[in-house]
């Protein structure tokens, strides 16, 4: 386990471990998500597309048509005037 210490300014130097881990360079954005398991994750502000590839991929799962999809999104997205649909 890597720990870091928290200065008096809420400042964490960010052990190289995960720098290097996490491919960061200098001046890229890290994310702080707070998971539904009340842990806290830290990945790149900037992920690669491709690393995206399967994230969704659950087996069994049957596929979603593009009017399942548009209905989704037409119920969620918030009524105004200025509707881009």
């Amino acid at each position: 386990m890597t720990i870091a210490k928290l200065t008096n300014s809420g400042q964490v130097a960010i052990p190289l471990e995960i720098i290097q881990w996490l491919k960061l360079q200098p001046g890229d954005s890290i994310d702080f998500v707070i998971g539904s398991d009340g842990k806290v994750y830290l990945q790149p502000g900037k992920i690669d597309v491709r690393e995206l590839s399967g994230m969704l991929y659950e087996e069994g799962r049957k596929a979603v048509s593009l009017e399942e999809m548009d209905g989704a999104i037409s119920e969620c997205a918030p009524m105004s005037g200025n509707s881009i649909f």
